[in-house]
């Protein structure tokens, strides 16, 4: 008995420390991570991705403008659309602000299957939600999506709506995706931070598709 009791509470020091590591991780991205407002469709989340105002989100979130973003200080600003491509489902957004919190940038293409990560958002309008899971996989052609337009994370986690246009990230905190929709029960899927790299790149220049840099415009 002496050696069982021993042993939980090991595993409850272990699991305590986890969650405080988890929850560091969490509170670290949600000052990170916006609301996107239109006219049409209500509310979604968006990423940003700049500290100069430039925001990701999903192309169905930024569906018909105008557009406002409320960030995590209560600020609602004024949004313009400076790019989005519906065959992907992104978009990008600016807002006239400086010096915003961003996160760090991962890659989907390091990830493995089993590793853990978290999903944030606004599911139902409750602000700065987080959902987690382990990764099933990443690429192009995978059973769980059935269109093969671009890289995807795919994750056994609970997306719902409004976690649309919101981070996906790993463990460490960094940016790995952009939530973007359910394919079943529990399957969650997000476009790769390598694929938003590129449609930035694409969109709006070397410079955007660099968070270092000072101006994306």
């Amino acid at each position: 008995m002496g050696r069982i009791s021993e042993a939980q509470g090991e595993n409850k020091v272990v699991l305590e420390t986890l969650n405080a590591a988890l929850s560091d991780v969490i509170a670290g991205v949600c000052a990170s991570v916006v609301q996107v407002r239109d006219e049409s469709r209500g509310a979604g989340a968006g990423t940003i991705w700049h500290s100069d105002g430039l925001i990701v989100t999903n192309a169905h979130v930024a569906y018909q403008g105008p557009f406002k973003v409320a960030l995590s200080d209560g600020r609602v600003l004024d949004a313009a659309l400076l790019a989005r491509d519906e065959q992907h489902d992104l978009a990008a957004l600016a807002v006239d602000a400086h010096d915003l919190p961003t996160i760090p940038l991962g890659s989907a293409r390091r990830l493995h299957a089993g590793q853990w990560v978290m999903a944030l958002g606004h599911p139902w309008g409750v602000t700065n939600a987080a959902t987690g899971g382990v990764l099933i996989g990443v690429g192009q052609e995978l059973p769980e999506v059935p269109v093969a337009r671009q890289e995807w994370v795919v994750a056994d986690l609970h997306l719902r709506p409004g976690n649309s246009g919101g981070p996906l990230v790993d463990a460490n905190g960094r940016l790995i995706g952009v939530n973007t929709l359910m394919t079943g029960l529990g399957v969650g899927v997000a476009v790769s931070v390598d694929s938003v790299k590129a449609f930035l790149k694409r969109a709006l220049g070397e410079a955007a598709a660099s968070p270092g840099a000072s101006e994306f415009v």
